[in-house]
């Protein structure tokens, strides 16, 4: 059975910066993996590369076990529910909850195309996975940082994906608002058997049932293997060019303080 992400050697260039470089990754389906590493390491070029949307300079990326290529993006991408890291939304849209994740939908069927009963069926089980039917008829700008989340969350979900890429789904939430949002995501990634990418800022709100960890720096993949083998002090001093600190809480939670060591 072939992967359902298979990279080989790709290297994507944004004019002169290099974003990835000759980077290979296989990932099997089912897999729930998290990608981390510092700032302008590749981690959100990586997800882009999976959804399509890198322009190669070389290399191969199939997905579902097909060649990407300009003649097959548009369909495969159907399949492909993507969460990007900034959500650019004005406030002020006239816009509700349900009619965001509406949209979501369209993605699969074609924005020319009425959405019929299944369709809305589909959204309207969604929004009871995600838990925002409370939420359905409020406006997009009146929301906070988590139920926002939710709702993108809930958008790609309505695509009926088999991959979801999310990009940093916890960045600038607080501490309740991120637990909430890693146990949807445990939650979605299992009730709905997807293969799941999520792109971390914080070590420290990890999936707990992550099992495999990628770790980039300097537009290369540096590591990847199972979760508690990246949790390495030595590993991630190097990845970080910084002193890590291991500690564990009471409740098993792994916490990660840079020292001055």
């Amino acid at each position: 059975m072939p992967y359902i992400v298979d990279i080989r050697n790709v290297t994507v260039s944004y004019r002169e910066n290099v974003a990835l470089h000759n980077v290979s990754l296989s990932v099997e389906e089912g897999e729930l993996v998290a990608i981390a590493g510092p700032n302008g390491a590749g981690k959100t070029t990586l997800l882009t590369v999976i959804n399509g949307l890198g322009k190669l300079l070389s290399g191969v990326v199939k997905v579902f076990g097909i060649e990407v290529n300009q003649r097959n993006i548009n369909q495969l991408r159907k399949a492909i529910g993507y969460v990007p890291q900034k959500l650019n939304i004005d406030p002020r849209m006239p816009i509700t909850v349900r009619e965001v994740v509406m949209i979501g939908r369209y993605g699969k069927i074609g924005l020319l195309r009425k959405a019929n009963d299944n369709d809305k069926k589909v959204v309207d089980d969604v929004i009871d996975s995600v838990g925002i039917r409370h939420l359905l008829h409020r406006p997009i700008g009146h929301l906070s940082g988590g139920e926002l989340q939710k709702v993108h969350m809930a958008r790609a979900l309505a695509q009926e994906p088999k991959i979801l890429l999310l990009d940093e789904p916890t960045a600038n939430l607080d501490l309740s608002a991120q637990k909430s949002i890693l146990e949807l995501i445990e939650k979605i990634h299992w009730q709905k058997q997807l293969t799941t990418f999520v792109v971390m800022h914080e070590l420290t709100h990890l999936p707990q049932n992550c099992g495999r960890m990628i770790l980039m720096k300097n537009a290369k993949i540096v590591f990847q293997g199972e979760t508690q083998k990246a949790l390495s002090e030595n590993i991630l001093s190097e990845v970080y060019d910084c002193p890590v600190k291991l500690l564990k809480t009471d409740n098993g939670v792994i916490v990660r303080a840079l020292t001055n060591a």
